[in-house]
C-alpha cells in the first residue's frame, strides 16, 4: 500500500457558546484542518488538527501554528516526503516527516491520525491495539468552563452535573477576585461529590500571584491546578510553595519537556493529547516517559470535532497512568447527541453519528482505524476551503 494524494479541508463548526481562556480571549473555537490522506489501495485515513496561533508551549518556544501554516507544511514539506510510501509503517513515516521539516507538530499530528486510522482499517482492528491494547473501555469527562460570567458559568456547571459529569474543570487566570469566588461558588452550588479543577493557562503573572490565588482556594477542595504560570522554572516555584497537585500543559509537549519538569520537580501531573507531540506516535512515547518519571496524566486537547475526539479516546483507553476525568467533547449531530450541556462545544459535527456516553463516561469506538465515519455532506458544509493534491 502507498501514500498517493491527499484532501484537505479548513472546517468551522457552529459553536454551543464562545469558548475562550486567559490566553485566547478572542479566536473562536472549531476551526480545525480536516485532512483524508488517500492510498492506492483505496483506503482513506483522516486526520484533524486544532493549530491555534496563541499556542506554542512556555514562552512560545514551539511557535503557535494556523491553518495556513499547517496546510503551507503539509503540501510542501510533509506529503512530498510520505508519497509513495507506505502508511502502514507509522515510525518510519515520523521520520521521514522529522527529516523534512522540524518542528510543526500540529500539522505532523493531522498526518499522524490520518496513518493510524489507515493502519487500523487495514488491519481490521482499532486504533488503541495499534497503540499497546484498551485498558477501559470508557473515559469520565470533564466538563470545562470557558472564562464567561460567573453566575453563568456556575448554572452550566450544574446542568452538566445534572447529565452526569463529576469533573468540572473552570478557566481562570484573569482575575484573581473572580478566579476565587468562581471556585467558591461552585463548590457551594455543586456541593462535595464534584470535583472541581481549575486552569489558568499561564495566566498569572507571577509565581507569587499564582500561589496567593492557589491557597486562597484550598478551603474549596480543589482536585488540582493545571499551569498557573508560564515556564518550568516558574511552575517549579509554583509547585514548591502549594500544597494542591500542579499539572502541566504548555509545558508538557514532547518527552524532553516531561524530563525537565521531573528535574526541577514543578508538577505530579502532566495533560496528554495527540496534537502537542505531533500525534499519536508522538503522544505514547511522551506517556512512556511520564510513566518511567512517575507522573500521572489526563488527556486533554483543544476541544476537538469528532475525528480528534475519537483519536484521543483511543489514546485514553490505552494509557496506564491516566488518573483523572478528561476533556474530550461529547459531539452532537445535527443538534442531537446524547447531552444537551455537558462535554457540548458544537451544536453539529462532521461525524455521521454521536459517540455512546452514558453516566459521564464518553465510551471508545471499537470499529476498525478511528472507528468513526465522517460525513462528506457534512464537510462540504462547514468547509470554508479545501484543496486536493496527488
Amino acid at each position: 500500500m502507498k501514500v498517493t494524494g491527499y484532501h484537505a479541508f479548513f472546517i468551522a463548526l457552529p459553536s454551543r457558546r464562545p469558548h475562550n481562556w486567559a490566553t485566547k480571549m478572542h479566536e473562536p473555537i472549531g476551526r480545525h484542518y480536516i485532512l483524508k490522506l488517500e492510498t492506492d489501495a483505496g483506503i482513506e485515513g483522516w486526520g484533524e488538527t486544532p493549530p491555534l496561533a496563541t499556542w506554542g508551549g512556555p514562552h512560545g518556544m514551539y511557535y503557535g501554528e494556523t491553518l495556513w501554516t499547517v496546510d503551507h507544511v503539509i503540501r510542501e514539506y510533509l506529503f512530498p516526503a510520505l508519497k509513495g510510501l507506505d502508511p502502514r509503517e507509522i515510525a518510519y513515516c515520523h521520520m521521514r516527516m522529522d527529516r523534512a521539516i522540524k518542528g510543526h507538530p500540529y500539522a505532523k499530528a493531522a498526518i499522524d491520525l490520518a496513518l493510524h486510522d489507515i493502519a487500523g482499517k487495514a488491519a481490521g482492528t482499532p486504533v488503541y491495539r495499534l497503540l499497546g491494547g484498551k485498558l477501559r473501555d470508557a473515559i469520565p469527562v470533564c466538563h470545562s468552563l470557558g472564562i464567561m460570567d460567573v453566575e453563568a458559568a456556575v448554572e452550566e456547571a450544574e446542568h452538566a452535573a445534572q447529565e452526569g459529569v463529576t469533573t468540572i474543570k473552570c478557566k481562570t487566570g484573569l482575575d484573581p477576585e473572580r478566579d476565587v469566588t468562581l471556585v467558591r461558588m461552585l463548590r457551594d452550588r455543586l456541593g462535595h461529590h464534584i470535583a472541581i479543577r481549575v486552569d489558568a493557562n499561564e495566566g498569572y503573572a507571577t509565581p507569587w500571584e499564582a500561589v496567593r490565588v492557589i491557597r486562597r482556594m484550598e478551603p474549596y477542595e480543589v482536585l488540582l491546578h493545571e499551569q498557573p504560570v508560564a515556564g518550568f522554572e516558574a511552575l517549579a516555584e509554583v509547585a514548591r510553595a502549594v500544597s494542591a497537585p500542579i499539572m502541566a500543559d504548555e509545558s508538557a509537549w514532547f518527552p524532553q519537556d516531561i524530563l525537565r519538569l521531573w528535574e526541577l520537580k514543578a508538577a505530579s501531573m502532566i495533560s496528554v493529547y495527540y496534537a502537542k507531540p505531533g500525534g499519536l506516535y508522538r503522544a505514547r512515547q511522551v506517556i512512556n516517559v511520564a510513566k518511567a518519571c512517575g507522573f500521572l496524566c489526563d488527556i486533554g486537547g483543544s476541544i476537538e470535532m469528532g475525528i480528534g475526539v475519537a483519536a484521543n479516546l483511543h489514546l485514553a483507553a490505552s494509557t496506564e497512568i491516566l488518573a483523572c476525568a478528561s476533556v474530550c467533547p461529547v459531539p452532537n449531530v445535527d443538534g442531537e447527541g446524547p447531552t444537551r450541556i455537558a462535554g457540548v462545544y458544537y451544536v453539529d459535527d462532521i461525524i455521521r453519528t454521536p459517540l455512546r456516553y452514558e453516566g459521564g463516561f464518553l465510551h471508545v469506538p471499537n470499529g476498525p482505524g478511528l472507528g468513526v465515519e465522517v460525513d462528506d455532506r457534512k464537510i462540504a458544509k462547514y468547509a470554508t476551503w479545501s484543496r486536493r493534491e496527488g
